[in-house]
């Protein structure tokens, strides 16, 4: 045999034995769970996880106390919304339009989509139009609106809409009572898991 293929030989045996080694080593070592391990994160406090939890469902659990007008909610808007929304919310550019009814019967969205998808005719529950806007509005500044705010800024929308008249407080009583003009466009998902989900 060739001093290079001794050579070869030998390299690879020792790496195959460094290898295992290193294997075994991984293998028996320490136990901790990984964050522990490389010295990252640590639990959540259950303060943490309330801070974080403020998500709100199509029956208004979640929403927190507070209340608003659309009088309070136009200023919020303006100052706000209308950047990016326009001062009619009519939209521009990327930003959708939020504002407008038509159509006003059917429901021809997907027959064309052309057709624009607003609060007004497309959404299906007042209270996730909240939990959106709180949590994800506005676009330079997400969640820093005050519940307050944004109980505002969703009565603006639904007078604007023709949904509520301009004078109506939301607030957690109230939100989750307001029937969308599309809430029975949309259909419940019912499944629970399991072998129907491919």
């Amino acid at each position: 045999m060739s001093a290079l293929r001794r050579l070869a030989a030998a390299g690879a045996g020792l790496g195959l034995a460094l290898g295992l080694g290193l294997g075994l080593v991984g293998c028996g070592g320490d136990t901790r769970a990984p964050a522990a391990r490389l010295g990252l994160g640590h639990l959540a406090t259950p303060q943490q996880v309330a801070a974080w939890n403020v998500d709100v469902d199509p029956r208004g659990r979640g929403l927190p106390a507070g209340s608003g007008t659309a009088v309070q909610g136009a200023a919020v808007y303006a100052e706000r919304c209308a950047v990016c929304h326009g001062a009619n919310g009519q939209g521009a550019g990327i930003f959708p339009q939020l504002i407008g009814r038509d159509p006003r019967s059917g429901f021809p969205f997907g027959r064309d989509p052309r057709l624009p998808r607003t609060i007004g005719n497309y959404w299906p529950y007042a209270t996730t139009l909240y939990d959106y806007i709180h949590r994800a509005m506005p676009f330079t500044a997400p969640g820093s609106l005050t519940p307050e705010q944004t109980y505002g800024v969703v009565a603006y929308l639904l007078a604007r809409n023709e949904i509520i008249p301009d004078t109506a407080v939301m607030d957690a009583r109230t939100l989750p009572a307001i029937r969308m003009p599309a809430r029975d466009r949309f259909v419940r998902d019912d499944r629970r898991g399991g072998r129907e989900f491919r």
